[in-house]
């Protein structure tokens, strides 16, 4: 099952995370796409004009679309403004044809969200991002969780 990882990866912090949770779902037989690996760096550190954003765009629509499931990392104080619009994209796709784009898993690690787990409506997530992951898979707490929704999402 092909995985599209979504998440901040502005910072090497962000892309060390990344790279550590591509690792064990590739480790787990999942074929992943993690859309800076699919970039050099540098060629974004300057102005290209709009092509840099057209290439991005090209390129990571076409891993979305063409992945089973999304596994998205929702730390931070809010989700990631990339990280939603993948989200939202894939939410459709799912809608469309549940046999090929199995599900959504979101991941959250950040004990500032976990605090309000339960206390809050989304349990402090956005409620309508919280609502499109929902709408086909589910928030989960742990890399371990996601691992085996995601597993649950190839297996069903």
């Amino acid at each position: 099952m092909k995985i599209y990882l979504a998440g901040p990866l502005f910072s090497n912090a962000e892309r060390a995370f990344l790279d550590t949770v591509a690792a064990r779902l590739r480790s787990e037989g999942f074929d992943v796409f993690v859309p800076h690996e699919q970039f050099a760096e540098q060629k974004f550190m300057r102005s290209e004009g709009g092509a840099a954003a057209d290439e991005v765009y090209a390129v990571d629509l076409a891993g979305v679309m063409g992945a089973n499931a999304v596994l998205a990392w929702l730390d931070g104080t809010q989700i990631d403004d990339g990280t939603a619009v993948e989200i939202g994209i894939f939410s459709r796709l799912a809608a469309q044809d549940p046999a090929r784009h199995k599900g959504i898993i979101g991941l959250s690690t950040d004990m500032r969200v976990a605090r309000r787990k339960g206390l809050v409506p989304g349990d402090g997530i956005n409620l309508f991002v919280a609502g499109a992951i929902r709408a086909s898979g589910s928030i989960v707490w742990s890399l371990d969780e996601a691992v085996a929704a995601l597993q649950a999402l190839r297996d069903r």
